[in-house]
């Protein structure tokens, strides 16, 4: 057997793993942890474990599918005519519509060498400015947040093993415990040494339960506690003056709004005692190295830029940002969801994190394609906007998607399958028939993580290698494959490789000179050093462990406060719906649940949805344990079974969104957009819950006689 290193096809912290090829007589692949990649240290979780399994899924798609006409079921047909229907249906709507007509929609879990090809197919080979990903919907508030305060946005401040030196660390919103299991090894190796963990969740998580300290706030008031606490560092004398007069500006102003927010006022909002906010404040000023990390619990919210910002303030206040061993970070969630925004996916970017509407990034990537920069199309729709907006009078007739499964990861989400159902021409590339897949009209089977070869950039910032150890079934093409031939057919410009190692070199050039500078990084780097942090604008430069140590990345080097208002929840709770709803992950499942619904030993440990509630809400609605629980919001009804726990507020309910049917938690969540970002409410919105009550069997006639 043949054993190659690789790394796990799902979240951020990209463990390393090797995989053996497996034989006819040893049986399936099987993966097993390697102990010299730092993120992971020999871990793995339960997804990672059965990672192999994803290979041979009964399901596997492995031939393409067409529909003959809208209505009629997907049928096994050849590449040849597959590629050619999706060539005709977009030159079609493109003469009669123009450009804009076919929108495109990536993943973070695609590859660097993948996402970079996306963006490239969307702008020239079909013009499009339509062109967004799921990334949206992941870390787009925490860049937004970090690209205005430090001038650019890269997850980790530094290495993910300086976490386990610090003195303290607060994690808002971010249940690591069950969504990325072996990053706890990092906090234990912190406690061990006597450091702090402060968790703020309005659950009292698996990771709550290993915190010195758990801040439970009302959903959706993470940016008062946030001003509370500056506000508590200034009382309490623990603001770093001369590091706020050495490299920060916009001091001022964050105070002048921060005297607003008077500790007893917090407390109120966020029903968070003041005590434990001191505390936590406490905790982070008391030593050199402390951070603050937020996840999607903080992010995902209709003001999740600006929660993300007060927390920046706080992290600065305390003199954090820019020091070895400390700083502010962002947990990445999807496996490439800081590369895969890097290069091109995102509506507003160019490849190297360049703005579309720069001329002088549009010259640099136009040069770089071989294209005229005014040809490029300018910014387009963000992901949820794009969605909305498939198939109406001035909206997308047709969508190209790779890589992700809208239909249940998408907020409102019943409203997002009528959109789709709305196009003239929808095309999904996926490995497994998802429930987007399901919809689709052409249906393109690709290469899954251990069939293909190229790069993912994981939370640290870190560019890694993904090594092809199988192959792909005989009638599978990959991602870059099936943009090859496409571009072939619409007579694309430029060279449209599908080889990976040529396509990263295309993007090293693309990136070149841009904030996410991969120009110096090569394959042969990244197996001889076991990655390469970027920016790295040369062969010759070691990378950049810690970008900020020197100075941040604004004009004037500094670091920019950003006065904040909270603004509470976009729904809040009323007479009609009087509970906040919360969303979120669970150990054995991830994302949308297309991978991991289909691997068994993943099924059976996490089997079905449910909703989480408080035994004191569960009595005043006569709700039992186990029971059938309906659960409405403005947008849609889900029945999933009731699981009683006191680690939830009494105001609060939590349902896991990796499900489909009657269980879909999206169909709740609310669309309202941060205003800068563009990211969705996910993580609250207001519900009403009442027992399913199953109506008796009618008694047979005459069974009483």
């Amino acid at each position: 057997m043949t054993e190659t290193p690789t790394h796990c096809p799902y979240c951020a912290l990209q463990c390393g793993m090797t995989l053996d090829a497996g034989t006819p007589a040893a049986g399936p692949p099987r993966v097993a942890p390697r102990q010299d990649v730092p993120a992971n240290r020999g871990g793995l979780c339960q997804k990672g474990w059965t990672a192999a399994d994803l290979l041979t899924v009964p399901d596997r798609l492995t031939r393409p599918l067409m529909r003959a006409r809208r209505g009629a079921p997907l049928e096994p047909c050849t590449w040849d005519a597959a590629l050619e229907r999706v060539a005709a249906g977009v030159d079609r709507l493109r003469a009669a519509h123009g450009p804009d007509a076919v929108a495109v929609f990536g993943g973070g879990g695609l590859t660097n060498e993948k996402a970079y090809q996306l963006g490239k197919f969307a702008r020239i080979a079909l013009g499009t400015s339509q062109i967004d990903y799921n990334g949206r919907f992941c870390m787009s508030s925490a860049a937004a947040a970090s690209g205005r305060a430090f001038g650019m946005d890269r997850g980790l401040p530094g290495p993910i093993t300086d976490l386990g030196r610090a003195d303290a660390i607060l994690l808002a919103g971010g249940n690591v415990a069950e969504t990325m299991p072996p990053f706890v090894r990092h906090l234990t190796d912190m406690r061990e040494r006597g450091g702090a963990l402060v968790v703020v969740d309005p659950r009292r998580t698996v990771t709550a339960r290993l915190a010195d300290l758990h801040l439970q706030p009302t959903p959706g008031t993470d940016l008062a506690l946030a001003n509370g606490m500056v506000h508590l560092a200034l009382m309490d004398g623990l603001v770093d003056a001369d590091y706020l007069a050495a490299r920060t500006t916009g001091f001022e102003a964050v105070r002048t709004v921060v005297n607003g927010y008077w500790p007893e006022r917090v407390e109120r909002i966020t029903g968070v005692p003041v005590p434990h906010m001191r505390e936590a404040v406490r905790l982070l000023a008391r030593g050199e190295r402390s951070y603050i990390l937020t996840a999607r619990g903080a992010e995902q919210h209709a003001s999740g830029t600006d929660t993300v910002s007060a927390l920046i303030n706080l992290a600065l206040a305390l003199g954090l940002p820019g020091r070895e061993g400390s700083g502010y970070g962002c947990l990445t969630g999807q496996g490439n969801g800081q590369g895969g925004r890097e290069h091109g996916q995102k509506a507003d970017q160019l490849p190297g994190y360049r703005r579309i509407d720069d001329p002088a990034a549009r010259a640099h990537v136009a040069g770089v394609w071989g294209v005229a920069p005014e040809s490029l199309p300018g910014p387009g729709r963000s992901a949820y906007e794009l969605l909305s907006a498939l198939g109406t009078e001035d909206g997308p007739k047709a969508m190209l998607l790779f890589g992700s499964n809208p239909v249940v990861s998408a907020p409102r989400a019943a409203a997002v399958e009528e959109r789709l159902a709305a196009l003239d021409l929808l095309v999904v590339a996926d490995f497994v028939p998802s429930e987007t897949a399901l919809l689709a009209d052409v249906v393109l089977p690709t290469a899954q993580w251990a069939e293909e070869s190229g790069t993912m950039t994981n939370l640290e910032g870190r560019v890694l290698r993904r090594r092809r150890a199988v192959e792909p079934p005989p009638q599978v093409r990959t991602d870059l494959e099936i943009l090859a031939a496409l571009a072939d057919r619409l007579d694309a410009p430029g060279k449209w490789s599908c080889e990976p190692a040529e396509v990263f070199d295309e993007l090293r050039a693309a990136s070149a000179g841009g904030l996410a500078d991969y120009s110096g990084i090569t394959y042969e780097r990244i197996e001889a050093e076991g990655g390469v942090f970027w920016p790295c604008p040369g062969e010759g430069h070691p990378g950049t462990p810690r970008p900020f140590l020197d100075r941040f990345a604004t004009p004037d080097g500094r670091a920019r406060f950003v006065p904040v208002e909270h603004r509470g929840a976009a729904e809040p709770t009323d007479a009609d719906y009087p509970v906040h709803l919360t969303t979120g992950r669970v150990l054995a499942q991830y994302q949308s649940g297309a991978q991991t619904r289909r691997v068994a030993a993943l099924t059976e440990a996490a089997p079905a949805p449910f909703v989480e509630l408080h035994p004191d809400l569960a009595e005043r609605l006569d709700i039992a344990d186990g029971a059938q629980v309906r659960v409405t919001s403005r947008r849609g009804s889900v029945e999933v079974a009731a699981r009683l726990t006191d680690a939830v507020r009494d105001d609060t309910v939590f349902i896991p969104f990796h499900w489909a049917g009657r269980g879909r938690a999206n169909l709740l969540t609310n669309p309202a957009l941060d205003p800068t970002s563009r990211m969705p409410e996910f993580k609250v919105c207001a519900v009403r819950l009442e027992p399913v009550r199953l109506e008796p069997a009618p008694t047979p006639i005459g069974a009483n006689s």
